[in-house]
């Protein structure tokens, strides 16, 4: 798309708009639909959606919205799914990771996206139920699946056990690590104060400041970094570290990083009264691609963050430290430890 839609527009754009929030439950006022109009009560289911997806909450359709709208639109079986360049996306593709997974079958994160991770498991799930091994999600598959339903109900996915384990089985010790860490305009002096501390310890880090989200989840994954660590700064009241989550799955890796970077985060700006740090599943593009434990902090609000550089630095580091020491440790007993 060319150009955001935003409150205020009127035309086609915004009766598509309308078209594709009414097909994932959020309809809008009839009198804004029969005028192409977005008003206030699409800026409010607009802002629904974006929050039942863990997307920001910026009230305006951008690129990374206007991708989840079309994703949101696709349910298990309304087309056939198969490994494609460029790989199909959607909220059926999710359903079938997390079929697959809780089957037992390793399609990797679920993330929406059709992978050669979902294409190898959508093989062996075939292959065990005597179906035709031709790797398509076609009528037959997903009846087999739909048949199946009951046994996967509430299991937790294999992806999420084995990162569990892989977690456990890491190099506790940070020297040698490679971290990827990025910022996004904002908070240049923040990431190049944390870089030192690390560097100072041992790892190898690789700063990111490529705007794009994306592009910097594509760099990490090519750098082959442990855990990656995104920062910024943004008019708020108070700070948030954001890990991977989609429904019926989250990324443990990130879940125990980011409530590691949330206490650390609340230490240091202790002295600025702001409220706690909220740690959160989300699904925004950094999150959702990068194959690593991911976490993105939004600090605020901005004039304790800058007062706080120094202490934030220091924190983040330690936060970082602790996790590679054990990253599958409990959440809660590591923050009881830290406080």
């Amino acid at each position: 798309m060319s150009e955001p839609i935003r409150p205020g527009d009127q035309g086609a754009p915004v009766r598509d708009l309308h078209r594709r929030l009414l097909a994932v439950g959020h309809p809008v006022d009839a009198l804004e639909v029969s005028g192409d109009h977005f008003g206030p009560d699409t800026t409010r289911a607009l802002l629904a959606f974006q929050a039942e997806r863990g997307l920001d909450e910026h009230g305006t359709v951008d690129e990374t919205t206007q991708a989840a709208l079309v994703e949101a639109g696709v349910r298990l079986g309304d087309r056939h799914l198969y490994l494609h360049a460029p790989m199909f996306r959607g909220d059926d593709v999710a359903d079938l990771q997390l079929r697959l997974g809780s089957l037992g079958f390793d399609a990797g994160r679920i993330d929406g996206i059709f992978g050669p991770d979902t294409a190898g498991a959508l093989r062996d799930f075939q292959r065990n139920t005597g179906l035709a091994v031709d790797g398509i999600a076609g009528t037959e598959t997903v009846q087999a699946f739909l048949q199946l339903l009951g046994r996967s109900a509430g299991r937790t996915p294999v992806a999420q056990v084995r990162e569990l384990d892989r977690l456990r089985q890491g190099n506790p010790d940070l020297r040698g690590q490679r971290l990827a860490i990025g910022q996004f305009g904002s908070s240049g002096a923040l990431i190049a104060a944390l870089a030192r501390i690390l560097r100072a310890r041992g790892a190898h880090v690789l700063v990111l400041d490529n705007p794009d989200e994306a592009a910097q989840a594509t760099t990490a994954n090519d750098f082959d970094a442990v855990m990656y660590l995104g920062l910024k700064i943004e008019n708020s009241s108070h700070s948030q570290a954001n890990y991977f989550a989609t429904l019926g799955f989250q990324s443990e890796g990130g879940y125990r990083l980011a409530h590691h970077c949330a206490t650390g985060l609340d230490h240091a700006l202790r002295s600025s009264d702001v409220p706690p740090t909220e740690a959160a599943g989300r699904q925004v593009p950094v999150l959702r691609r990068t194959r690593m434990p991911a976490v993105l902090c939004t600090l605020a609000p901005p004039s304790a963050v800058v007062l706080a550089t120094a202490e934030i630095a220091d924190a983040l580091s330690t936060a970082i430290t602790r996790w590679v020491a054990n990253p599958a440790a409990d959440p809660d007993q590591a923050a009881t430890v830290e406080a």
